[in-house]
């Protein structure tokens, strides 16, 4: 990798880092749509309660036998079966959800992806786990330890859902989504120009799975019932949410120094419907450059935003050249903004695959847009 390093200036900072970009986007969510119709009677509620308070029409569940690595693998083997334009070097992988407290999913996955030993490892930043991936990706390039990275973001909200929780079960959904990030040159399509992330860790208890940690384990009994279950306090976040990614978004445009009126897609974590329409009238963009792919999967956490941007890019929403902002908000409290032009958007092609009649979204291209 000569000539693709940093210089180091006193102390051993990085003074200049290489330009990173965004080569392209697959995502992918498993089974066929579950509809509001289709939703338990128990919870008394119906379709268009449902789209009143949340705007979501249906959302997918990954079913029996379905794990966040299967998801996982869906949607970043469409990225890298034969159309990545070098070796991939590293592997990071976005989720709650993992398939076992312990391991980490991510080198599991990189070895079923035929990836060999490269260095894999999970991020634990809930539904703002992409934007953070990101961040990571881009210094791990920048700084020139390596050059081409998998980012992957993918739950299976359903498998920590309380089946008696209507608040949590009409929201979430499952599904995965993947990213290239490489290094390229200033002014390339795709090039990620900035970030700004955040975390207030004393509302941890807002959005959480009491049970099955080490804080739980030490206190030598049996979780209590229910603690097992994933559990949020809608109000209260939302609260939180709306304001944590107004601040974050207009902190990034200005050090891009972007106006609103500068952004031509605006990728809100797809949270719910109450939250992107506030976040995105206070930041001052207008409804028509609001990427959404809510109302078909849900909250599908970490997978969301590659999941919208794949969506937007099948169905040739995405130029090259846009500007992009994405933010996101999640359990920690986490959140995170960044501002990227788009890598392109070249002829979509929609793929069906194996397990669970899945619904994908992946567009082939060439050059710095591998899938885009």
């Amino acid at each position: 990798m000569t000539g693709y390093g940093p210089t180091r200036g006193v102390g051993g900072r990085v003074t200049s880092v290489r330009t990173v970009v965004l080569e392209g986007v697959a995502g992918w969510v498993p089974g066929q749509p579950v509809g509001n119709d289709a939703l338990p009677q128990a919870w008394g509620v119906d379709d268009a309660w449902v789209r009143r308070r949340t705007g979501i029409v249906s959302r997918h569940r990954a079913g029996p036998g379905l794990s966040t690595s299967d998801l996982a693998h869906e949607a970043a083997r469409r990225l890298v079966d034969g159309s990545v334009p070098g070796p991939v070097d590293a592997l990071v992988l976005a989720t709650a959800t993992p398939d076992h407290l312990c391991p980490g999913t991510a080198p599991a996955l990189a070895a079923r992806l035929g990836l060999g030993t490269v260095p894999a490892f999970d991020i634990a930043a809930v539904c703002s786990g992409f934007v953070y991936g990101l961040a990571v990706c881009h210094g791990l390039v920048a700084s020139g330890l390596y050059r081409r990275i998998l980012l992957v973001g993918a739950d299976v909200y359903s498998t920590w859902l309380d089946p008696q929780d209507r608040s949590a079960g009409v929201v979430f959904g499952d599904g995965a989504g993947a990213a290239l990030i490489a290094a390229g040159r200033r002014g390339d399509p795709g090039e990620i120009l900035a970030f700004d992330l955040g975390s207030d860790g004393t509302g941890r208890d807002l959005i959480t799975v009491p049970g099955g940690g080490a804080r739980s384990r030490a206190t030598g009994g049996a979780p209590a019932e229910g603690d097992t279950f994933f559990r949020m306090r809608g109000r209260t976040v939302y609260e939180h949410a709306v304001p944590r990614m107004t601040a974050s978004c207009r902190t990034l445009l200005a050090s891009v120094g972007w106006d609103p009126a500068d952004v031509d897609h605006f990728v809100p974590h797809q949270a719910n419907g109450r939250i992107l329409s506030a976040v995105a009238e206070r930041v001052g963009i207008g409804p028509d450059r609001c990427v959404t792919h809510l109302d078909r999967v849900g909250n599908t956490g970490a997978a969301s935003i590659p999941l919208a941007l794949a969506d937007a890019a099948d169905r040739g929403r995405l130029r090259a050249g846009d500007r992009v902002l994405i933010t996101a908000f999640g359990g920690g409290l986490t959140w995170g903004s960044a501002a990227l032009r788009w890598p392109g958007a070249p002829p979509p092609t929609t793929t069906e695959g194996t397990p669970g009649s899945p619904r994908t979204t992946t567009t082939e291209g060439t050059g710095h847009v591998a899938v885009g």
